[in-house]
């Protein structure tokens, strides 16, 4: 897709500097928001069991449950365990028509996640065994490795704690644990 030059391209970075002036919250002591996490994302594919292969078998994530899906007939639910009390959800709709994935509004640009130097490398080191095609880690950061899964859903395997950004800490607990508190 075409990027923003000139005057445009100047234009959202001003845009974009307001915003984090006028909403950025910098506070240390926590968000205060309401809810306790995400429990889980539910996500589209075309075959389940391919699915699950590439979920379970290739990246090692369980399968931990099963189920149809109360909202459509025949249609399966299921959730893999991503570890720390992560869940990922998938739906299969039969009789849809799947198109190819796309960058859009509403859909899935990729799922960031945070893994350690040796799983990383463990990962890279089974996408190259595999033939799996996987941009980075040359692609601006040593830190992230992309991937699509078999519905076309991009993955980022992010070699960064979580709570933290391009080495910086984001969130309250992870600046608390530097000794990094912010007013």
């Amino acid at each position: 897709m075409p990027q923003p030059q000139g005057a445009e391209l100047a234009a959202l970075r001003a845009r974009r500097d307001d915003l984090r002036e006028r909403y950025l919250h910098r506070s240390a002591a926590g968000s205060g928001t309401p809810v306790r996490g995400v429990h889980h994302i539910a996500l589209i594919c075309r075959d389940v069991e391919q699915t699950i292969r590439f979920y379970q078998e290739f990246l090692g994530f369980p399968l931990v449950e099963l189920v149809e899906n109360r909202d459509y007939n025949g249609s399966s639910h299921f959730f893999f365990d991503l570890g720390n009390r992560n869940l990922l959800g998938f739906f299969d709709f039969p009789g849809h028509a799947h198109p190819e994935h796309r960058e859009t509004i509403g859909g899935v640009q990729h799922l960031a996640l945070s893994v350690d130097g040796t799983a990383f490398e463990e990962l890279k080191r089974r996408m190259d065994a595999a033939g799996v095609e996987y941009l980075g880690p040359a692609r601006g950061s040593a830190d992230s490795m992309y991937i699509r899964d078999p519905n076309g859903i991009g993955l980022e395997f992010y070699r960064q704690e979580l709570g933290r950004f391009e080495g910086r800490p984001l969130l309250g607990d992870a600046r608390r644990a530097l000794g990094e508190e912010t007013a």
